[in-house]
């Protein structure tokens, strides 16, 4: 077992009521590809979250990976397709996704939890049919013509049912399950599905005491550049009807709303590239991000 850092015990020094909270309770941390940084964020994250396991607290990593598949994309001078700025996972992409994400990349984060003095297990959404994914179907509305469309993103899927038993075996033998975001279809087709809907379903289908969304930005912001602390779901669907909240935060917000709605206590967005983001959120009285509540 690696020894707490100083900052990791200055942290812990006031944890006491923290601790009680989630001593044996299931976090879910969704873990970004840009959050992921360079190799001394990545130990330190690998730190933080064995030391929640070595506290009694039961950790599950989802991760991404985008700026890791966009360079093997550009070694292996494979060309993106986009429709409508979204990129279309064709047959050949998704063999580099999959041979990223549950490859390298999984590995990685599996290999820095283990080598922090946690037992860790990298694992994809395929294996023991944990995630059972149908393709995602994005309907758009032509800006000339305002006429709506099906895009047909390839080989892009979303989780139809998430199947727990492997996770809740490897929980149960103390072992930190690491899962990478692809997943299988019924008819035996892998699919390339969002990190962050992978955590939403796999925190919804735990139970999950927290889901916590480490991304590369602070937070959800008010309509005066200010972080918002705390906020409800009705809060949240608020913002969004009235523009505040807005872009790539939208689907971050909704996926946290579907976790709660899925048995979530709660979610939160979060600065993965702040050091020791995750022990900050779940042990000090003020957080590291945004908390989303019921």
């Amino acid at each position: 077992m690696t020894e707490p850092t100083a900052d990791q015990m200055e942290i812990l020094a006031g944890a006491l009521p923290f601790l009680k909270r989630y001593d044996d309770q299931i976090v879910v941390v969704k873990y970004g590809g840009h959050a992921m940084g360079e190799e001394e964020t990545a130990l330190r994250f690998g730190r933080d979250i064995a030391l929640l396991e070595q506290v009694g607290v039961n950790p599950v990593v989802v991760h991404g990976g985008g700026p890791q598949i966009n360079a093997m994309l550009k070694r292996l001078d494979v060309k993106s397709t986009f429709v409508q700025g979204l990129r279309v996972t064709d047959a050949q992409m998704l063999d580099v996704v999959e041979m990223v994400l549950a490859g390298p990349v999984n590995k990685q984060v599996a290999e820095a939890i283990t080598r922090a003095g946690a037992l860790a297990v990298g694992i994809s959404g395929k294996d023991g049919g944990l995630v059972r994914a149908r393709k995602l179907t994005r309907r758009v509305r032509d800006p000339s013509s305002h006429i709506e469309q099906v895009l047909d993103l390839g080989f892009v899927g979303e989780p139809e049912c998430v199947d727990t038993r492997v996770l809740k075996l490897l929980i149960g033998a103390d072992i930190v399950p690491v899962v990478a975001p692809v997943g299988i279809g019924a008819d035996g087709q892998t699919y390339n599905i969002n990190a962050d809907t992978v955590a939403g379903a796999i925190a919804g289908a735990l139970g999950a005491e927290r889901l916590l969304m480490l991304t590369d930005v602070r937070g959800v912001m008010d309509g005066s550049g200010r972080i918002v602390s705390e906020m409800t779901v009705a809060e949240v669907r608020t913002g969004i009807a009235a523009g505040w909240i807005s872009g790539g935060m939208i689907p971050k917000v909704e996926t946290c709303i579907y976790a709660i709605e899925q048995g979530v206590k709660g979610a939160v967005i979060l600065d993965g590239r702040v050091p020791h983001a995750v022990l900050r959120e779940l042990f000090t009285d003020g957080g590291a991000g945004t908390l989303i509540k019921p």
